[in-house]
């Protein structure tokens, strides 16, 4: 097939779950016999400056991307609380974008158009006006149920009054999207099914996030060492931030009075620039944007995964499991995982549950490296990158046939 992915941000470099999740499955298909092309924003948030190919993006057939300025900007928040439109949508309709999408249009023909969440969908019309590809919405997640989560955390009354009036309107957007889409990938099966009760019936197909088993070589030595806690994410996602700023007030003030020696390693991007004063006394080591996230996750053997509110799949998640890490995550972060809590996983939703699950682990030593192997075990077994794209372009080869 010849695919055209149409991204809200370029993915590169692969340091957060929604770019990994993009070139895993690009890739995949790729080495399926598959023709993908990669048309993407080149937003200021995660721009990409340099002019070359990444060798981690070598699978595409050509690259575009174009520069899209879409930060929030208070005026225009503001004028949006008297408009019927989604402030979250209306920040990634781009002209530019738009002429470039119809010239590459013009100049290919393709079979299907993949879009990587809906903040692409505004896109659609102009897609059927140039193209008679079919059209896929790859859902990374339930978008309104992500800020729907994040506003019934929110303490400060007109922040919280604020936020549901944004998840009101994505939400509303998002029930409109449905009948645009000729398949659904939905990233699980909750996910689709939610999608499916809002109203969606056309074609549509579970595709978890993969990941290339060989990419990822798990090192045990840090089961040798005394335990660290480790967290990775980007943190200008807002629930990225949410759950660690809850984690950090909430679990690790009783975790550091109970065991002083123990160190916590955060690492991301976008991380706060007063974090390293403020967290520099509590055995918290604020590393910010690491040059390598396996290294940095093989360093230690416990991941702490503190998400309070968020959709679809973790991806980092599944990176440590395939790195043999233990993860300690709340229920919410496990969505759409098939691993056994006290088996594959370990899952918190409490600060005492948290500091109970850390105990446990210290207790284990280095038995713990067992539930480290189990996990990646799974991962490997269950989220092959390929194995999820065979089926996954085995729908879409059945619906081309079935259009045509």
């Amino acid at each position: 097939m010849k695919i055209l992915q149409l991204c809200k941000k370029f993915p590169y470099p692969l340091k957060d779950g929604e770019s990994i999740a993009v070139t895993t499955l690009s890739r995949a298909l790729h080495e399926l016999g598959c023709e993908v092309s990669l048309l993407a924003m080149n937003t200021r948030k995660h721009y990409f400056g340099d002019d070359g190919r990444p060798e981690a993006l070598g699978h595409y057939r050509a690259i575009y991307k174009v520069p899209v300025d879409n930060r929030v900007k208070p005026a225009d928040a503001f004028l949006n609380l008297f408009s019927r439109e989604s402030y979250h949508i209306t920040r990634f309709i781009s002209p530019a974008f738009r002429s470039q999408l119809i010239k590459v249009l013009k100049n290919n023909t393709f079979d299907l158009i993949q879009l990587e969440t809906p903040y692409l969908s505004p896109y659609i019309p102009t897609i059927r006006q140039y193209s008679d590809a079919l059209v896929a919405m790859r859902a990374h997640n339930v978008e309104h149920e992500i800020w729907r989560r994040i506003a019934a955390n929110t303490t400060f009354l007109p922040k919280r009054w604020y936020l549901k009036h944004l998840a009101g309107k994505l939400f509303r957007y998002e029930v409109e999207q449905l009948k645009q889409y000729d398949i659904l990938v939905a990233i699980t099966q909750r996910d689709l099914d939610h999608f499916r009760k809002l109203g969606y019936k056309n074609s549509a197909v579970v595709a978890p996030i993969g990941i290339c088993a060989e990419a990822y070589q798990p090192d045990y030595d840090s089961y040798r060492r005394p335990l660290s806690l480790s967290f990775i994410g980007s943190l200008d996602w807002m629930p990225n931030l949410e759950g660690l700023q809850w984690f950090l007030q909430k679990a690790w003030e009783p975790l550091q009075k109970a065991h002083p020696g123990l160190e916590f390693h955060i690492a991301g991007r976008n991380t706060p620039g007063d974090w390293r004063h403020k967290l520099a006394s509590k055995n918290i080591i604020i590393q910010g944007e690491v040059p390598d996230a396996a290294e940095f996750i093989n360093g230690h053997s416990l991941m702490v995964v503190p998400l309070l509110s968020g959709s679809g799949m973790r991806a980092k998640i599944l990176e440590a499991m395939a790195l043999g890490r233990v993860v300690l995550s709340t229920s919410v972060g496990l969505e759409g995982i098939a691993a056994r809590p006290g088996k594959d996983v370990l899952v918190a939703d409490t600060p005492d549950q948290f500091l109970n699950q850390v105990e446990f682990c210290l207790r284990q030593g280095r038995q713990l490296e067992y539930m480290g192997r189990q996990a990646r075990n799974l991962a490997v077994e269950q989220y092959d990158s390929r194995a999820i794209a065979r089926r996954l372009l085995d729908v879409y080869l059945a619906l081309t046939v079935e259009v045509a």
